[in-house]
């Protein structure tokens, strides 16, 4: 089995990266970057603020009692179903373990 550090494509040679998932509302994509961009650019080559946002989705649950949900939202039934819009923000950065 060949090693991935040696592997090389068309486009160039694979850098492994962590990547990270954060299910959210569409509107607090731009807000979670901006946070994000304080502590790492984010970069790619020759641009910054580099992430991938899916089209929009839907996330749904069904709140356990004395859940977040449960114990906030008014009038809540345990064992109702929610629905909210949401979108996958994804972002990658160097395989460093002090950074990440």
């Amino acid at each position: 089995m060949s090693e991935l550090s040696n592997y090389r494509a068309n486009s160039g040679k694979l850098v492994p990266v962590f990547t990270i998932e954060v299910q959210t509302l569409p509107e607090d994509t731009d807000r979670i970057l901006d946070e994000v961009m304080k502590v790492h650019p984010l970069s790619f080559g020759r641009y910054q603020r580099n992430a991938s946002v899916s089209a929009l989705g839907k996330e749904t649950a069904q709140p356990e009692p004395s859940s977040t949900t449960t114990t906030h939202v008014d009038g809540f039934e345990v064992g109702s179903t929610e629905t909210y819009p949401m979108v996958e923000l994804k972002i990658s950065i160097d395989r460093d373990l002090a950074e990440l």
